[in-house]
């Protein structure tokens, strides 16, 4: 899939810029480094580009041109890592390469210290934060069951207003939906990497107190990178800390839950509602539990659809261009050793 296609994943992976280490500008590489003796204004769009591409490498003040004769890369292919590896071991010299989508798990092999890389972390949190908020409430009112039912039934749900709830990640998503929360009142504690503290958050902690702060909670939003340390994160052990009824909201990546324990624990009830963009196996299979548990509102990951994306794809990449060219620290840079 190329970026002019139907869907993208959505799940922000990115660090506050306070939290990165630092990099070297654009202006400051010495003579001979990567992408260092090229002409900035020349960016090339590959595998193929599309009209918006074009005119928001324009916008920055660049031209779209041949890889060959290019000082950086915008990057448009999904889902085959080889061919940006062949495309970067052709033409060593690009000196950045702009990634299109907030994960980077295909691409997480080949990142290295020889150029800048950046993606779209935290520039798709809006739309993403929106779904989230979304599922919560849905969740809590028990709207998958009313959506399922055929007849009249009696009422149930219950507020999301006052309630623990739990973030786990602390980049632009979580900002952003803790900017959403902020009418009501929650109690929102955040796991992340530092424990530095966010605007909306009553607390953040680091990630060895993540069952601490699981414990009595009433509701857990997943909206952190994938990783090996954060695979199955929420597993039947966290599921059980968890409040009697708790909800549980993804829209991160799939395998961030184990999928048989959330089913388990919404069947015997210690999960009370679940709201996923998200899930492992990704489509999920026609018959799964998932489906049809009453509890369970799943969406086919369209937190943020293309239509949502092509102007903040855009403008970001216009502004990377701009700030490539000036030699300025480039927005949404990838670290190669936290592969995010």
């Amino acid at each position: 899939m190329v970026i002019a296609g139907p869907r993208w994943p959505s799940a922000d992976l990115g660090r506050h810029p306070s939290d990165r280490p630092p990099i070297a500008l654009a202006s400051s590489l010495p003579a001979g480094t990567v992408g260092a003796m090229v002409d900035r204004t020349a960016i090339a769009v590959a595998p193929r580009s599309a009209p918006y591409l074009d005119e928001a490498v324009a916008r920055g003040g660049g031209r779209v041109v041949p890889v060959e004769e290019a000082s950086a890369l915008v990057w448009t292919h999904q889902r085959k890592p080889e061919g940006l590896g062949v495309l970067l071991r052709e033409h060593p010299h690009l000196g950045w390469v702009q990634l299109p989508w907030a994960g980077v798990e295909p691409y997480r092999d080949m990142l290295d210290h020889e150029r800048t890389w950046t993606n779209a972390k935290g520039i798709y949190a809006p739309p993403v934060a929106e779904m989230a908020l979304a599922l919560l409430l849905a969740a809590f009112r028990g709207l998958g069951g009313y959506a399922r039912a055929t007849t009249w039934t009696r009422e149930g749900g219950r507020r999301l207003a006052g309630a623990r709830l739990v973030l786990l990640g602390g980049g632009g998503i979580t900002r952003e939906l803790l900017r959403l929360l902020a009418p009501f009142d929650c109690d929102v504690t955040v796991v992340r990497r530092r424990d530095r503290p966010l605007p909306g958050a009553a607390r953040v902690v680091t990630t060895d107190r993540l069952h601490e702060a699981l414990a009595g909670a009433d509701a857990v939003v997943l909206a952190l990178p994938l990783l090996e340390d954060t695979r199955h994160v929420l597993g039947a052990a966290e599921l059980a800390l968890l409040a009697p009824g708790a909800v549980v909201v993804n829209v991160a990546r799939g395998a961030n839950v184990d999928t048989d324990a959330l089913v388990a624990a919404l069947r015997s009830g210690q999960v009370g509602g679940a709201g996923l963009d998200v899930t492992d196996p990704e489509p999920l299979p026609d018959g799964h539990p998932l489906w049809t548990l009453p509890e369970v509102v799943v969406t086919p990951h369209t937190a943020n659809t293309q239509a949502m994306a092509v102007p903040l794809l855009g403008a970001l990449i216009a502004e990377n261009v701009r700030r490539w060219i000036a030699g300025e620290e480039l927005r949404a840079v990838v670290d190669p050793d936290l592969g995010y």
